[in-house]
């Protein structure tokens, strides 16, 4: 029998590998956006929250609520996050959010001109550390909400879909493969731009 009220999205293996991967190609972004942030902490999480609340990860939703409010969020504009609504959330702010939203109602993707939008309205660098920030939280999103999928499966109510093999696979996978596929990334990017060139001979050397 399986559970029709667990609606949430969850990780398969290929999905999973591809928001891997996408994370991976983004290594020296969210090293710089998590030690160097440009980003207020304040709209980081609020970005992090809009995609939670598509999401549906109850554990990101409890632990990204009490960051937001100790990052100085008021709990007009908490309570607007959760509900999916713009009443408090300052004008400047809401384009983010949005694009936040669009990225995960669209399953990990994203319309290219909203991301124009985005770069145009908060310049290419800020939108590419708002990029991996919500990358980021989709995969937590998804992984908790596969370790749920788990449980379920354990109360003899398997999500629709969902398969054991694949569900114990992720979970293990994205606990030890995946930071240390982050850290070889970031690690072959330092060592590849402190590289020295080879220098190119010519007929005139």
């Amino acid at each position: 029998m399986t559970s029709p009220a667990f609606a949430k999205r969850y990780f398969t293996l290929t999905t999973f590998a591809a928001s891997a991967r996408r994370l991976f190609a983004q290594a020296d972004d969210l090293h710089g956006a998590l030690t160097r942030p440009r980003l207020p902490r304040t709209l980081s999480e609020k970005i992090m929250l809009a995609v939670t609340r598509v999401n549906g990860c109850r554990y990101c939703s409890y632990a990204h609520a009490r960051l937001a409010l100790q990052a100085g969020v008021s709990e007009a504009e908490l309570a607007d996050l959760l509900a999916g609504e713009f009443d408090h959330i300052p004008p400047h702010e809401q384009t983010a959010i949005l694009f936040a939203q669009h990225y995960a109602e669209q399953g990990d993707r994203y319309d290219a001109g909203a991301w124009q939008k985005l770069a145009e309205t908060y310049g290419a660098d800020a939108a590419r550390d708002m990029l991996v920030h919500i990358r980021l939280i989709t995969f937590a999103n998804l992984y908790g909400n596969t370790f749920d999928a788990l449980l379920e499966r354990l109360r003899l109510r398997p999500a629709a879909g969902s398969r054991f093999l694949e569900e114990i696979a992720v979970l293990a996978a994205g606990a030890t493969i995946v930071p240390l596929g982050l850290f070889l990334a970031l690690i072959a990017r330092r060592l590849s731009a402190v590289r020295p060139r080879r220098l190119v001979r010519t007929d005139h050397d």
